[in-house]
């Protein structure tokens, strides 16, 4: 664990100081990404503006346009005229609130007990004569002469005044309401609602207005409560009369209650919202503008926001994250290894463009639902299976999520466009992991279509959009993956050799054995050839063991040779009956053995392959001393440098260019061992690598002792299925099995 976290920091600290030291070898890299980190802060912050409707200072109601204003994103407005309308209409439909008064209820019981008290006062002391002129002096002009002598001709007049208080009680129950029509003018027409109608608590109830008792039709209510009262017929001829002096109005309008419940429906109205849709022409040039046109026309530009300068510091941060996670820290946070420069190239190109490219298509918008138009335009798939073409699923994955979150910070996308973005980028960073024919771009791109589809129609479902939304948008989504898989089809190539990177398709194509190259070393050098094949083969399954790049190993070791073709004669595997280093020097003769990494690295650049086989075409011997040649001239001459008898490559610094120098050296030495056995095999190879790792040629490709023994047992698994042992054929003579064995000795040599 310390010795993952020391090689961490180390490789922290490599990269940054390659970055801000600008040194020999990262001075074009670095200067990459800050030019293309700085266009992305700017296209991002540009974007922050809005729509860019411009001064509308020249804009008013009625006047004629001088221009066409167009919405470049979707605008939602409340219309505060229409919400005014609204608000007055449902406080129309608000009753006048009304409030019973218990005092004056009372008084009005008061006022007929008082008159009680008199008649029965007169009643006893005077006749009927004298107590008719009392009463008319006493209340004059609150009855008539007819009602006052019924009721002093009554027999039942000592009753009257329990009957009298019972229909009082029920006509101010009910309520006698004060109507003052400028008052509640403004209140809904058809009721009122009134408060404590029990005359307790604090009880509601609405009542219609044919149903309230008022000063002008209180004599027909007490006409009908008398007429519906168990009393005798003597009450009921004369009580309304008797009582209508009596009665006052009780219920009063109350003006903080009504107001309050004005408010309170006022505040339940949901303001008139206005929608402008992306792409909509507010206003129109050569036309008068309307007031709702003006409207819109302020509500769009009061929807363009300030510059926050905490939004500003966000989004430069967050395109700061993505460079340094996947560049300048060169990658080694996701691949695990360090990005080269043409790799450091394509990303810092790839952020750019998305960032750009994603403002650019903001306002097109093919039709459909707004918020995903943005994001079925884009190829977010595209860009994101290139890097995973380039660099692998990995690094792709992350892209995949890093770029539409880029989008969506920066206000290019919105929520719809960012699921549909990212469920492409993912899709397009996993579709590509075991391609390795251009043809499975096209399958890739069939699959990104059906993952967009499903993309499309959650979104759709979550908008509840209609039937007739899903052909266009599927359509669309469908293309977009189509289209994504045939442009990297046609891209890949180009960029392949532009950036001289290696990937599986032309890893493929380079492993073709019918290369013309490889058919000029199979004519040349066919002992070379034959080497380079063996040598593939341990190679493959010796990566494929440990997690590496078989692919890469095995086109590796096909070329690692191929600088033996200008003097193929002075190797041992293309030599027959003699050979040519007895009749030269040990010096010249390690000079022809070492120029073959030299040609061979010149005849790779001449072919243009990728750096990646270049580099195991250079490290395939490192170092090492060519110890043959060495010991040779130790013995005839009196100073020896072992440099001059050293290969001029370095130590492998990748797991596939180690694994090749292994399988290159395990091949060749196994010749060598007579009746060869899996046990002399394992024990022989074991021999090998601890001399491969006790010079040091091991040290910088990051392979693990576990590593060596697993590779050490796929070497000898392969061999042992070579080198196995052949049954004797029963008929043969004793003569023949003795050549058939020498022949056999001298090809194992």
């Amino acid at each position: 664990m310390t010795r993952k976290f020391n090689l961490f920091i180390r490789d922290i600290r490599n990269s940054l100081s390659g970055v801000f030291n600008l040194t020999r070898s990262r001075v074009a890299p670095g200067l990459v990404s800050l030019c293309s980190f700085v266009i992305s802060v700017l296209v991002v912050l540009s974007n922050m503006g809005g729509a860019g409707v411009g001064d509308i200072r020249n804009f008013e109601t009625g006047k004629v346009a001088d221009r066409d204003v167009i919405a470049g994103y979707p605008v939602s407005y409340i219309d505060e005229e229409a919400t005014r309308i609204r608000m007055e209409d449902q406080e129309r439909l608000v009753p006048a609130v009304f409030r019973y008064s218990r005092e004056a209820g009372m008084e009005a019981r008061d006022s007929w007990n008082a008159f009680c008290d008199f008649a029965d006062k007169l009643a006893g002391n005077s006749a009927a004569a004298s107590f008719r002129l009392a009463i008319q002096a006493e209340y004059p002009a609150f009855f008539s002469n007819e009602t006052i002598a019924a009721y002093v001709a009554a027999p039942e007049r000592a009753a009257f005044r329990g009957f009298g208080l019972e229909a009082l009680d029920a006509v101010l129950t009910r309520g006698i309401f004060s109507l003052n029509n400028a008052e509640i003018k403004n209140y809904n027409s058809d009721a009122v609602e009134l408060l404590n109608p029990s005359g307790f608590g604090t009880g509601w109830e609405q009542m219609p207005y044919s149903n309230i008792v008022t000063s002008d039709n209180v004599r027909e209510a007490l006409e009908q409560t008398v007429k519906d009262a168990d009393m005798p017929v003597s009450f009921r001829m004369i009580g309304a009369d008797l009582l209508r002096p009596f009665i006052k109005e009780n219920v009063f309008f109350s003006p903080p209650d009504s107001h309050r419940r004005a408010a309170e429906a006022r505040e339940r109205v949901a303001p008139v919202i206005k929608y402008i849709k992306k792409g909509m022409k507010i206003i129109r040039k050569g036309f008068v503008i309307t007031a709702d046109e003006m409207q819109a026309l302020q509500a769009l530009h009061l929807s363009q926001s300030e510059k926050d300068p905490r939004n500003v510091i966000g989004l430069v941060l967050l395109v700061s994250l993505i460079y340094v996670l996947f560049i300048f820290l060169r990658g080694r946070l996701v691949l695990g290894r360090e990005l080269n420069d043409s790799e450091s190239y394509l990303l810092s190109a790839l952020a750019c463009l998305y960032l750009t490219g994603a403002v650019l298509v903001k306002n097109i918008s093919p039709g459909g639902i707004e918020g995903v138009p943005a994001a079925i335009v884009f190829p977010t798939a595209l860009l994101v299976m290139i890097p995973a073409v380039f660099m692998g699923s990995r690094l792709a994955l992350v892209m995949a999520l890093a770029f539409p979150l880029g989008a969506y910070l920066s206000g290019s996308f919105d929520t719809t466009s960012y699921i549909f973005a990212l469920i492409s980028g993912v899709a397009a960073s996993t579709v590509l992991k075991d391609a390795e024919k251009r043809m499975d771009l096209i399958k890739a791109g069939l699959i990104i279509a059906a993952a967009n589809c499903l993309a499309v129609i959650v979104i759709l479902l979550m908008r509840g959009a209609g039937p007739a939304d899903y052909p266009v948008m599927l359509f669309w989504a469908a293309l977009n993956g189509i289209i994504s898989g045939m442009l990297v089809l046609g891209i890949l190539p180009p960029l392949e050799n532009a950036l001289n990177a290696v990937t599986p398709f032309r890893l493929m194509e380079l492993s073709d054995l019918n290369a013309p190259i490889l058919r000029k070393l199979f004519t040349t050098a066919p002992g070379t050839y034959s080497h380079s094949i063996m040598v593939a083969n341990l190679a493959e399954q010796a990566c494929q063991d440990i997690g590496a790049d078989p692919l890469l190993a095995r086109v590796g070791a096909y070329y690692h040779d191929i600088g033996k073709m200008e003097n193929p004669s002075y190797f041992v595997e293309n030599q027959t009956d003699h050979n040519k280093h007895d009749d030269i020097a040990p010096r010249l003769s390690a000079t022809v053995i070492r120029s073959h990494v030299k040609l061979g690295v010149e005849k790779a650049r001449s072919l243009g392959l990728p750096k990646d086989v270049i580099s195991i075409i250079a490290e395939h011997h490192g170092n090492s001393l060519i110890s043959w040649f060495y010991n040779k001239a130790v013995q005839k001459e009196d100073q020896v440098n072992a440099e001059d008898f050293s290969y001029p490559g370095t130590p492998p610094r990748s797991r596939e260019s180690a694994v090749v120098m292994l399988a290159d050296v395990t091949e060749a030495a196994v010749r060598t061992l007579s009746k060869p056995t899996a046990a002399k095999m394992e024990k022989f190879v074991q021999q090998l690598f601890s001399a491969k790792v006790e010079h040091g040629q091991l040290a910088e490709s990051e392979l693990t002792f576990r590593d060596l023994e697993t590779i050490k047992n796929a070497f000898v698994r392969v061999l042992a299925g070579y080198y196995h042992s052949r049954i004797e054929y029963p008929e043969q003579k004793p003569d023949q099995k003795k050549e058939r064995n020498g022949k056999e000795s001298r090809e194992e040599e």
